[in-house]
């Protein structure tokens, strides 16, 4: 991927949960937990959609090509961190490392712009509902997936090359569980300020691109539900957003936190722990959310779920 020339550095050490040394069987036991959740609640939502055919609409293919996203997402980085907590070989090549970058971000940015593409929905849906079916077809729907997909590819790229491009002679001790951006800019040689700066604020600018046009599709939506003369129709219309709002609101307020917040050399160990919250909790809840705050997705998965364990009962 990257020729031998850009460094001397051939692999790097993973360090980030070393302060903590007599809390690392309890955090594998933690985090092989809640990954076994995310991964179950995740393919329980897919199967869901994909055995009931009232779910399937463009919300739910939506929420289903979401669900993929966080399974690749996490798949990315949570293996190797539990193989970490269990092991005293923390080592990571070159080129593993780089990988690791990679498919992390293409599948973090890809999520965003999919939850982007939600909040989309939800407004054609509220504010358009007679131009929903013309709007939101199967093939613009499938445009809208695949862009999603392919913006997150070249953002993967960008930030991948621009990091790996730099020269590592140095240490090569990563203050972090994963081979993440600001504890790698810290290992590398010569003057690193503009691709950090200019790393940093591609990231920051697609995250808060997507994160204003929700909130722009939910100024409208908003405007439009306030118009509703019925108290019940109001209900009935923010429902159908409640869970994803909450996503969004978890989704992006973990990621202001790792990306947004203030770089210190001090803070690498505490950026270890904020890490976490980003890359283990946020997909942990997603699935709660959309299962207890979606009434329809409930309903399904009992339906699904609970009429092939328990058939005698039902009929």
């Amino acid at each position: 991927m990257l020729g031998p020339n850009h460094t001397i550095v051939s692999e790097f050490i993973l360090i980030g949960f070393s302060r903590f040394p007599h809390l690392q069987s309890i955090f594998f036991v933690i985090f092989l937990l809640m990954y076994s959740f995310t991964l179950l609640g995740n393919l329980l939502i897919m199967l869901t959609i994909r055995s009931e055919r009232s779910l399937h609409t463009p919300m739910y293919f939506f929420l289903c090509t979401l669900s993929i996203s966080e399974i690749f997402y996490t798949f990315a980085i949570i293996p190797r961190m539990l193989t970490d907590l269990v092991s005293n070989h923390h080592t990571i090549s070159f080129l593993g490392c780089a990988n690791q970058m990679f498919f992390s971000f293409t599948f973090g940015f890809t999520h965003s712009f999919l939850l982007m593409v939600m909040g989309y929905d939800r407004y054609v849906a509220i504010c358009h509902p007679l131009r929903y079916n013309v709007l939101m077809n199967s093939q613009g729907c499938a445009w809208l997936v695949a862009s999603s997909w392919v913006g997150g590819m070249v953002m993967g790229l960008v930030v991948t090359l621009a990091i790996f491009h730099l020269t590592f002679c140095g240490p090569n001790k990563i203050h972090h569980f994963f081979c993440h951006v600001p504890p790698l800019v810290k290992l590398a040689c010569g003057d690193i300020s503009i691709v950090a700066m200019g790393v940093g604020m591609v990231c920051i600018t697609a995250l808060l691109g997507c994160f204003l046009l929700i909130l722009l599709s939910y100024a409208f939506i908003v405007a439009a539900i306030l118009r509703i003369p019925s108290a019940e129709g109001r209900r009935k219309a923010f429902s159908t957003c409640a869970s994803h709002l909450t996503v969004v609101v978890v989704h992006y307020g973990f990621a202001s936190v790792i990306y947004l917040k203030p770089k210190a050399p001090e803070s690498l160990e505490g950026d270890t722990l904020m890490g976490i919250t980003y890359t283990a909790l946020t997909p942990f809840l997603s699935p709660i959310i959309f299962s207890l705050r979606n009434k329809e997705l409930k309903n399904a998965l009992k339906k699904v779920f609970f009429s092939s364990q328990c058939p005698l009962r039902l009929r």
